[in-house]
This record gives structure tokens, C-alpha cells and sequence, in this order.
């Protein structure tokens, strides 16, 4: 397919070939993951993103195998998936905890009690933009122990939430 995709973050539309894998349904929203032959990797696409899709008859679409798809998509934390690249160590308050530890964040997260009735949970992500709006959703519950660069984009992200209250 040939699609025009808008990059929210960016805010720029680009053209680009994919080869479409599956259609995923994430929080209320769809997905489109597909082979991206710009990037020339597995790439998630916002199907609400996609301003025009063109079949394409020149190529064949390129074929990734169930297993390496799954590998892909499931490896990291959230939509935004990919080979893990950290984990994230989170301990959440006693109260936070009461509805944290009912939860699956990710298949191979591991979680303890701590003695302060805290809760502590470990997880691996390859892209924190998710996970820092998770994290900020726990209404100041939860404090990132470990890596230093997503306690950073954490503070960071309540430094400029603050800003725009005074």
C-alpha cells in the first residue's frame, strides 16, 4: 500500500510504501503494523493517521514471519514496541498499589510487595513516550527508581505541566 500517514508528534504527513502484517486494536484505537519500506523495518501507524491508502500494484508485499512480528510487537512496553531497550523499575504508593498490582503492564513484568506495603513493579520497554503518560496518570503514586533517563522524561514532563499553572 502506499499511504499518507501523519506524524502527530512531528506534525508532518509523509508518503510511504508499507506491507501491511495486521490490524491491532489498542486502547480504543487502531493500528496498523506493516513492514515500512522508507525505514525498512516493522513500523505501528495510527489507522486514524492515514489520510489516503493506495493499493499498489508494481510490488509485492513483503511477508514477516508470525514469529518475528510477535517478537516485535509484544518485546516493549505499549504501541510503541520494539526490541526492549531498558526496564523500568516503579514503585508505587500503598494506595496506588491497591489498583497497580491488579494489573498487567506488560506479559514479562515482575512485581514484589515491599515491607511499607509499596509495590514494586519491573518492566521492559523500548520507548518511553507511553509509559511516561502511564506513569503521570498515577496522580503522583509512582516514582521511577531506575533508569535515570526515564526519571528524567518523567520530571521533565511535570516540570512543563507545572509551568503552565503559574
Amino acid at each position: 500500500l502506499r499511504i499518507a500517514h501523519h506524524n502527530r508528534e512531528k506534525g508532518e504527513t509523509l508518503e510511504r510504501e508499507v506491507s501491511p502484517q495486521q490490524l491491532v486494536h489498542y486502547r480504543d484505537n487502531w493500528y496498523l503494523d506493516a513492514w515500512c519500506h522508507l525505514r525498512d523495518g516493522l513500523r505501528s501507524f495510527a489507522v486514524d493517521a492515514i489520510s489516503r491508502c493506495e493499493p499498489l500494484e508494481e510490488s509485492p508485499a513483503q511477508e514477516i514471519d508470525p514469529g518475528l512480528l510477535k517478537a516485535h510487537t509484544q518485546a516493549g512496553y505499549g504501541i510503541f514496541s520494539g526490541e526492549s531497550r531498558a526496564w523500568a523499575r516503579l514503585r508505587f504508593s500503598p494506595l496506588r498499589a491497591r489498583w497497580v498490582s491488579g494489573e498487567q503492564w506488560h506479559p514479562e513484568q515482575q512485581s514484589a510487595w515491599l515491607p511499607d506495603g509499596s509495590y514494586l513493579l519491573e518492566l521492559p520497554y523500548s520507548d518511553d513516550r507511553e509509559l511516561v503518560g502511564d506513569i503521570l496518570r498515577q496522580a503522583g503514586g509512582c516514582e521511577v527508581l531506575e533508569p535515570p533517563e526515564l526519571r528524567e522524561h518523567v520530571v521533565q514532563a511535570l516540570q512543563e505541566a507545572l509551568r503552565q499553572y503559574r
